[in-house]
């Protein structure tokens, strides 16, 4: 049984790649390569809630998730990542990320948790992320980087009846301090189609990678 996620969390979490939910304010907000991405707005934080449709069309669920879970590989292929670990804390085990951003805004830092399962539904089989903000974790906060308290994201993924991967995801983070809008949109638009992108791409490395390092 896990510490931070429900059984229904997961059960929860696969349906939209079957039908997506978008009654109560959701809208659409744009598609590009292949991605179709909506979003709420959230009144009390005045930021917007994303759910992001796509599919991954050269690897498969397995892999995908796979080099999801990956922690030191991410390193190597996304190129926003300052420093990202996993730890424990006092007992409590979370992932430490720290995300660059451009000048002149402060790099960005997330406390994490995060659980995956594979699941398997009236003989389909989904593979299934899920991540949150722990501020329970005593990992002191860096001069000069902004801590994310508030992020949750929500990680679906199944074959696509081929060669690839049909993609749900679901996130929201409030970085906090002044950020402009237009960097906030341009994060959604083109922030999250090339980071499916890349870690496409990173799929098609990944068997090198574990050869060289042996995994």
């Amino acid at each position: 049984m896990s510490l931070h996620f429900t059984d229904e969390e997961f059960l929860e979490a696969w349906k939209e790649l079957d039908k997506p939910q978008l009654e109560g304010g959701w809208e659409f907000f744009t598609e590009t390569m292949g991605v179709k991405i909506y979003r709420l707005y959230d009144k009390e934080t005045g930021l917007y809630e994303y759910k992001v449709f796509g599919v991954l069309a050269t690897c498969t669920p397995e892999l995908c998730a796979d080099v999801y879970m990956d922690l030191p590989y991410r390193k190597q292929w996304d190129g926003y990542v300052k420093e990202l670990h996993e730890k424990d804390y006092d007992g409590h085990s979370a992932i430490y990320w720290e995300v660059k951003y451009p000048f002149p805004l402060s790099n960005r830092d997330y406390v994490y948790v995060r659980e995956r399962r594979d699941v398997d539904v009236d003989s389909r089989k989904i593979w299934v992320v899920l991540a949150k903000s722990s501020p329970l974790s005593p990992l002191p906060e860096k001069s000069g980087v902004q801590r994310v308290k508030d992020y949750k994201q929500t990680v679906a993924m199944e074959s696509d009846g081929a060669c690839g991967t049909k993609v749900f995801m679901n996130y929201f983070d409030n970085p906090g301090g002044n950020i402009p809008t237009w960097l906030v949109n341009w994060a959604a638009k083109s922030g999250v189609p090339a980071f499916l992108t890349d870690m496409q791409k990173a799929c098609g490395n990944y068997s090198n990678y574990c050869q060289k390092n042996k995994k």
